[in-house]
């Protein structure tokens, strides 16, 4: 940190390593960003970071996930971030550095960890930098046609506003930490996680785990490293569980300080309209109904611009649930394949994701 303290303070660190002699080489890189606020205490923490790298990747190579934990040992995540890791070589030639980056977040050694579609780990700030940002918050279990529609039809509305023009968008599919924890689980299954990653590196799209599960927190978080626009896609129900109180009692200022946090930048949310069962009518912004004493919020918002109706979705699709999708396959009622893009039909298939009967051949 530079002696006035108005610089964020970062870097790469890594070692390349042979574990057994005249073997080939093994590589751990990672980024890290400097959170204590004087200089002195940073290089305190960097040494030790750097010993423990050293150190985990003598003893703990044959176990990647121990090896990331050890990272921080004698150091607390109020003082080093780690938001990527990526191994290679020998040594590391069965991890999936998709996995790791789940690690990351899991262990609170960074707020949210990034890949790309072809399943390479990213450096969230290196890629958010001076890009408009549009980001669907979904389970992906599995991926489905209302899921791509959705990123469509909003990414056509927020590259039509002025604010973005020419500007590089960049779309994202986020998985929070709460979502994969699902159904009362204490671990993240990794093989259900995984399954989600390739059903979205099929669509070619770029996944965020975060551990933000309140919006304005992941607002705030993206805010950090971009200064273009930032978008939010949900449905329907995802807007009006904004409208719950309940989620913003740890704030002073309760849903109001949220709301000011959330909408600080222009952020604007791009709602999916929802419909419930097929032939009834879809509900939208425009006749969503909620607490009376929120109502006037709800209104003020709405007249400033911070809700955008996806009137371009497809109405065939307004119907597709994941869990019908989840269900349809448990019972191998193979309907569940026009519910989903074709590759990731295939893919599921292919790969008995979700207790799917595998392809024979």
């Amino acid at each position: 940190r530079s002696f006035r303290g108005g610089n964020e303070c970062h870097g790469w660190m890594g070692i390349k390593f042979q574990s057994r002699p005249n073997d080939e080489p093994s590589q751990i890189v990672m980024h890290v960003r400097m959170l204590d606020a004087e200089a002195s205490l940073q290089q305190e923490a960097l040494g030790i970071v750097g010993v423990n790298l050293c150190y985990a990747a003598f003893f703990h190579n044959h176990t990647p996930e121990v090896l990331v934990e050890s990272l921080l040992d004698m150091l607390t995540t109020g003082r080093i971030e780690i938001d990527m890791i990526e191994f290679s070589g020998i040594e590391f030639r069965n991890v999936d550095n998709r996995v790791m980056a789940l690690q990351l977040v899991q262990l609170g050694l960074s707020g949210a960890a990034m890949f790309s579609a072809d399943r390479e780990v990213l450096q969230p700030s290196e890629v958010l930098y001076k890009k408009a940002v549009l980001v669907e918050r979904g389970s992906f279990r599995p991926t489905t046609n209302v899921n791509l529609d959705m990123v469509e039809c909003a990414l056509e509305k927020f590259k039509a506003d002025p604010a973005v023009a020419d500007k590089p968008v960049l779309p994202i599919m986020e998985l929070t930490m709460r979502n994969l924890l699902a159904g009362g689980k204490d671990v993240v299954d990794r093989r259900d996680f995984l399954a989600r990653a390739e059903l979205l590196a099929a669509c070619g799209m770029t996944v965020m785990i975060s551990d933000y599960f309140e919006y304005y927190r992941l607002a705030a978080y993206l805010a950090q490293r971009t200064k273009e626009r930032i978008g939010i896609v949900m449905g329907v129900p995802s807007l009006v569980e904004l409208f719950n109180e309940s989620y913003y009692s740890q704030l002073p200022g309760g849903i109001l300080e949220s709301f000011g946090r959330l909408f600080k930048n222009d952020l604007k949310l791009y709602v999916y309209p929802y419909q419930k069962t097929v032939g009834e009518p879809s509900q939208t912004i425009h006749d969503l109904k909620v607490s009376d004493k929120l109502t006037p919020l709800y209104g003020y918002l709405q007249q400033r611009g911070s809700f955008v109706h996806l009137d371009n979705s497809n109405p065939d699709y307004a119907s597709i649930f994941s869990r019908d999708v989840l269900k349809r396959i448990a019972e191998n009622d193979s309907s569940w394949e026009k519910m989903v893009p074709p590759q990731v039909a295939s893919l599921i298939r292919k790969r008995g994701f979700f207790g799917c009967p595998r392809l024979q051949g």
